[in-house]
């Protein structure tokens, strides 16, 4: 059994326990994980909704945060989980498949298996899909010798030959940051554009070689990545592949709600897709909040689950307004507004 079964299989139910939450939240990595706990420590009834299948489980460790340097990606959420169920948060094992705004205001979510379950707010924090280049044996290697982030893997390829397989105009940046980790830093020009005079002048003053040609397959021995393989059938040694896929908010499900992911630009390059919204994750359909990855495409696990937390205090911020408007109503109804301004109902003697 794989490790991300073994997540899955943690996740014991497959239908919620209540048919009401104040606040679901659909996804349940770093983001989704620190949103919930959050909003169970504000007294809040939440539901997870959680695959168990996380985008980081090929890797080996998280890296780059604080006081969990090194964990296990699912060891990681499995401690984030124990922490929400502490507080009172509930986990629903499924995913979401359609959500619909009901006529009193509520949000009705259907999960894959056939479930229902409403909420008073939703925070998405389903993260992204990374598609990779086309080239055979990519898939088998992502997140071990086939990488992308260098803050997330560089210290662990340091000094080794690594190869930068170029897809789009953002390979040479790729080739000259990589560099920092090693001074045998390959650039296959693949299918990507030519190099301008100045970048070619950029790559020679770093040590960097490129090499033309298609590669059409990586070379791998003893279970670890050893070559890349050009379309002339020439071997080139490699012990690690950076690669850029293109990253698609898992976002599908929301657009029942009128909501649709949009592109996400750096450099003014489109990297990806990405569901939009303000500092605090709120998205233009009120009452919905994203955080993490379908937020923002370049953030890493630390910034996810920090996203989830801000995300969570407006959510709470917004249910809180909304109770005292409607507290303001039955005050009003039930005759108590007669007190003076400013005053509240007498104590009771």
């Amino acid at each position: 059994m794989s490790t991300v079964q073994t997540l899955a299989d943690g996740l014991a139910a497959d239908v919620p326990a209540r048919p009401h939450y104040d606040v679901v939240v659909v996804g349940g990595g770093a983001a989704g994980h620190g949103g919930a706990l959050a909003l169970t420590r504000a007294r809040r009834s939440v539901l997870v909704v959680d695959s168990g299948r996380p985008r980081n489980a090929p890797a080996g460790h998280v890296h780059s945060y604080l006081t969990q340097e090194g964990v296990a990606p699912l060891q990681l959420l499995a401690t984030g989980r124990d922490e929400v169920s502490r507080y009172g948060g509930e986990f629903v094992r499924g995913s979401v498949v359609a959500a619909e705004r009901l006529a009193d205001g509520r949000f009705r979510l259907v999960l894959d298996g056939g479930a229902a379950v409403e909420a008073d707010r939703l925070l998405v924090t389903t993260g992204l899909v990374d598609e990779l280049p086309s080239v055979p044996g990519l898939a088998e290697r992502w997140g071990r010798e086939v990488l992308h982030c260098p803050y997330c893997h560089g210290w662990e390829v340091r000094d080794q030959a690594i190869g930068i397989l170029a897809t789009g105009p953002m390979a040479v940046h790729q080739a000259l940051m990589w560099r920092q980790w090693s001074d045998d830093v390959t650039l296959f020009l693949h299918t990507g554009p030519e190099p301008s005079e100045e970048e070619y002048e950029q790559l020679a003053a770093r040590g960097i070689a490129v090499v033309e040609g298609r590669v059409t397959s990586v070379q791998v021995t003893d279970d670890r990545l050893s070559g890349v393989v050009l379309e002339s059938g020439h071997v080139i040694a490699r012990q690690a592949l950076v690669v850029a896929p293109r990253f698609t908010a898992r976002a599908a499900f929301l657009a029942g709600l009128g909501l649709e992911a949009s592109e996400q630009e750096v450099n003014g390059v489109v990297i990806g897709t990405r569901v939009a919204a303000d500092p605090t994750g709120a998205t233009a359909v009120p009452g919905v909040w994203v955080a993490g990855n379908v937020a923002n495409v370049t953030e890493q696990v630390i910034g996810a689950a920090a996203a989830g937390v801000r995300a969570a205090g407006a959510v709470n911020a917004d249910l809180t307004a909304q109770e005292t408007r409607l507290a303001v109503q039955r005050h009003r109804r039930d005759g108590l507004a007669g007190a003076e301004p400013g005053r509240g109902a007498p104590a009771a003697l």
